[in-house]
This record gives C-alpha cells, structure tokens and sequence, in this order.
C-alpha cells in the first residue's frame, strides 16, 4: 500500500472518530443543560448521562482535545449558585 494511501486511510479514520466526539460533546451539552434547568427549579437530577458521554469522549482519546473532567451533582449546584448570585 502507498505511503498516500495509508495517509488519506488515518485522515478519514481521524475525521470520523473527531466527528464522533463532536456528537458525544454536543450531548454533554445538553445533558449538562438538563441538570442545569433541574437544579434551578429545586428539582432532583442526576450527572449520571453526563458521565457516561464524558467517558465515551475521553476513550476516544483523541490528543489535541483536553481531557473532559467527569462532573458532580455539587458542581451543577456550584455552577446553578453562580448564575444566581450574578444575575441578583
């Protein structure tokens, strides 16, 4: 196989795996935006889901993108008091 071929071959496996991470990101983003709304209105919620595509993300182990940090009920609420006392 040409040195080209095999080239062009990693290229299009990169791409994929990167559009992959973008979808899991993009549903990070709303999970985390589903606890957000929850934790605002006083209601429970859970970080399980996004933990879950926070995993799936990092085992994709892509090297140009930061490891993503699993995220905790107390950071949601940490995050909710933020927007609170800025808003106030």
């Amino acid at each position: 196989m040409s040195v080209h071929k095999e080239l062009a071959q990693h290229a299009e496996k990169m791409n994929g795996i990167y559009k992959t991470y973008l979808q899991f990101d993009q549903q990070r983003e709303v999970y985390i935006e589903e606890a957000v709304q929850l934790c605002k209105q006083g209601l429970p919620f859970t970080t399980r889901k996004i933990n879950e595509v926070t995993n799936q993300i990092n085992r994709l182990n892509l090297r140009f993108v930061p490891f993503k940090k699993n995220v905790t009920p107390e950071m949601v609420q940490e995050y909710v008091e933020k927007i609170k006392n800025k808003d106030a």
